[in-house]
């Protein structure tokens, strides 16, 4: 499993670069401007330069409208910027179809640039709240547009988190569908230490995480320190070793 952590500024990506070997991604985002809010190009850039240069970057590109044109440009300007994993929230489609429209256009845009980079699909956890596509629906939408991984997050950053709205069994079979269809799977939404046994035996690929590695666990009042992204890090790997010891065992 991978730990991606999101910093929401330069200063912080910095903090990440001093934990970069407990980290595998440097996800930039504009909290102020919505969950899988859309930071500047300039920031990206920065942010880029700031870690190790083989760590790779992630960019979202915002909660989305229906708009493919306008979000294929965005993906684009993300790409270009440095960013290799690209993450769309449809948080204006409806609709698998809309879903399926925008990503397209996007892994167009996003390939015909740089076909290494990795475009992910990203949908809501309390999707029932914002009106938007159903969660389970996003594994087939990755899959039908040529994405190369899908992502359950929060819409409402209101202290309500992932199993509050989709309970481990539907992780569970959100991450068997992506990997049916080949596609990584990756879960956030205030996800905390004490998630990580249940993410790691549903078989997430990609956890994200903000304020679990902030001061205090506030995502928005709070720094990401260092230190707690280690001591996140050595929980995920003691529990890989024992769902890894389990399985041995069982079989």
């Amino acid at each position: 499993m991978l730990l991606l952590i999101s910093p929401d500024s330069v200063e912080e990506a910095v903090d990440c670069a001093k934990a970069a070997e407990y980290l595998d991604i440097v996800d930039v985002k504009k909290p102020d401007e919505g969950s899988l809010g859309a930071n500047f190009p300039w920031v990206i850039r920065e942010i880029r330069e700031a870690v190790p240069a083989g760590k790779p970057v992630s960019a979202t590109v915002g909660d989305v409208p229906y708009k493919p044109g306008t979000v294929a440009q965005a993906a684009l300007g993300a790409v270009v910027s440095g960013a290799t994993y690209i993450k769309v929230g449809l948080y204006g489609c409806t609709t698998p179809d809309q879903g399926i429209d925008v990503m397209r256009a996007v892994v167009r845009a996003v390939k015909d640039y740089r076909p290494e980079a990795l475009v992910v699909a990203s949908g809501y956890a309390d999707a029932h709240r914002v009106g938007c596509v159903n969660p389970l629906a996003l594994p087939d939408i990755a899959a039908r547009s040529g994405a190369d991984a899908a992502m359950l997050d929060t819409a409402i950053k209101d202290g309500s988190r992932l199993f509050d709205h989709v309970p481990p069994e539907v992780c569970a079979e959100f991450v068997g569908l992506a990997h049916a269809s080949g596609l990584l799977a990756a879960l956030a939404g205030s996800v905390k230490q004490e998630d990580l046994a249940t993410l790691t035996r549903i078989g997430t690929d990609i956890v994200g995480v903000r304020g679990a590695v902030c001061e205090g666990g506030d995502r928005n009042a709070g720094r990401i320190q260092p230190h707690l992204v280690a001591a996140f890090r050595a929980e995920m790997d003691r529990h890989a070793r024992e769902f890894a010891a389990g399985v041995t065992l069982a079989g």
